[in-house]
């Protein structure tokens, strides 16, 4: 008898074997984040184009020492790591900073960061939305913090983020991001890129964002 046809058609993705990295499980459940993401777009996106970078990432690194995933951002351009690498920590970042019922605002040292920087959260959200919607192609928006506790919006084309070297500007961490790749919300949204940017802060944790401002404020990136 048949036992249910797979999502779309989908089967189990292929996994890296004994891989020098692997694809975090989600913290919540793939359906956790609806109406705002869709669990079909989280299940491919996570079981199929987090893996799918995985894998390239572990082809690259087969052979050579362990090392962790950050250590790996400064030089990944120059080691054409950018891509693969670039996407499994931007991807494991992503799903961290997003939570059911997590909706609200940040609170506590991020918060005065924030309305020091751009006025007020709603001030915030204009314009990381507007830096999101303006991403040529597929790439991130970021809020990074700079060396003296300040926060910044900057925007990354690709899977680059503000760790690498020759980003927009160096020196930044990044402690939250939006996903602007259309396989992030394409399945839902379609065409429609800032309805989705309008809905993913009904989704982020700022909790855990402001855990990871504590971290970075400190002078260390976000280790995964």
């Amino acid at each position: 008898p048949n036992q249910g046809i797979p999502l779309l058609g989908a089967t189990a993705p292929a996994l890296a074997e004994d891989g020098m990295f692997s694809v975090p499980p989600l913290p919540y459940a793939y359906d956790a984040l609806e109406p705002t993401i869709d669990a079909a777009t989280m299940k491919f996106h996570h079981d199929f184009h987090h893996q799918a970078y995985v894998n390239n990432l572990n082809k690259a690194m087969a052979g050579k020492d362990k090392v962790s995933l950050v250590s790996l951002m400064p030089g990944a351009k120059g080691a054409k790591l950018n891509n693969a690498g670039g996407g499994h920590y931007n991807h494991c970042l992503f799903w961290s900073i997003m939570g059911p019922g997590a909706s609200g605002a940040p609170t506590g040292a991020l918060a005065d960061k924030i309305n020091e920087a751009f006025g007020s959260y709603d001030d915030f959200k204009t314009q990381f939305s507007a830096a999101a919607a303006g991403v040529f192609g597929s790439g991130w928006a970021w809020l990074a913090i700079a060396g003296d506790g300040s926060v910044k919006i900057v925007t990354t084309p690709n899977q680059d983020n503000p760790l690498m070297e020759g980003a927009t500007e160096a020196g930044l961490i990044p402690i939250m991001g939006i996903d602007v790749w259309e396989h992030a919300y394409y399945l839902k949204y379609q065409n429609r890129r800032p309805e989705y940017i309008a809905a993913f802060y009904n989704v982020i944790n700022w909790g855990k964002v402001g855990e990871y401002y504590a971290t970075a404020a400190g002078g260390k990136p976000i280790e995964f």
